[in-house]
């Protein structure tokens, strides 16, 4: 996948974690609910629940009612992304983004002045430029990004090698964390732990489909549910 196909991935998904936030959680990403067959898995969703548990007791409000928690594991994948694209935008507009032109000396003619404030507010306030104040929001940085990869002209100077490599190293994280969060990738991992056969234990999910695992050795097959196929 491309650096502008991974920062798509950000901006076309963005609305699908803010939506995931609030939902419940749905028990069919990559290896969850396999507990009884794959105790590899049981840590990951026992650490989200000490960790959800843990800032519910320490809320100010935390005595009485509370409303519906978010799902942390949305709310940590958002504010890890966020961060990495903004400081990511912010440190290429420091080396790629020309300082705006200056205004007109007062000693100009007033035609002239006239003419080079105009141009110089023009270049001040072209939309293409970079802001690190005001809206630093992922989808944002994202569509900044990948301009920047694909447009040429604008008050910057000509990206370098260096400054591709570090966009795509942030986009191709960035992907993959929203990805692997909203369930819509393909994932498959073959565990340490072997089966009861000596076999090694393949495991298949993401993409919303249900977590399947598959014995190497004696050709099992079982989902949540059990043992589909022997």
């Amino acid at each position: 996948m491309t650096t502008t196909a991974h920062l798509t991935v950000v901006i076309r998904h963005w609305p699908d974690l803010q939506d995931a936030l609030g939902a419940p959680t749905i028990h069919h990403g990559f290896g969850i609910g396999l507990r009884s067959h794959l105790a590899a898995l049981t840590d990951l969703a026992d650490r989200a629940l000490a960790r959800a548990a843990e800032r519910a007791d320490s809320a100010p409000d935390a005595p009485g009612e509370r409303p519906a928690p978010l799902r942390t594991t949305i709310l940590d994948t958002m504010t890890e992304v966020e961060t990495a694209l903004v400081d990511c935008a912010d440190q290429l507009a420091a080396e790629i983004q020309r300082t705006p032109m200056s205004r007109a000396p007062r000693d100009w003619p007033a035609a002239d002045r006239a003419r080079r404030d105009q141009l110089a507010d023009q270049d001040a306030n072209d939309p293409r430029r970079w802001k690190w104040t005001g809206k630093r929001t992922a989808p944002y940085a994202a569509l900044w990004l990948y301009a920047r990869l694909t447009q040429a002209g604008g008050p910057f100077v000509p990206l370098t090698d260096r400054h591709r490599e570090t966009v795509a190293g942030v986009a191709r994280v960035s992907a993959e964390r929203v990805e692997r969060a909203l369930d819509i990738a393909a994932q498959s991992r073959t565990l340490e732990q072997r089966h009861d056969c000596g076999g090694r234990i393949d495991v298949h999910g993401g993409e919303g489909r249900q977590p399947l695992a598959h014995c190497t050795g004696c050709g099992r097959i079982w989902t949540e549910g059990g043992v589909v196929a022997a």
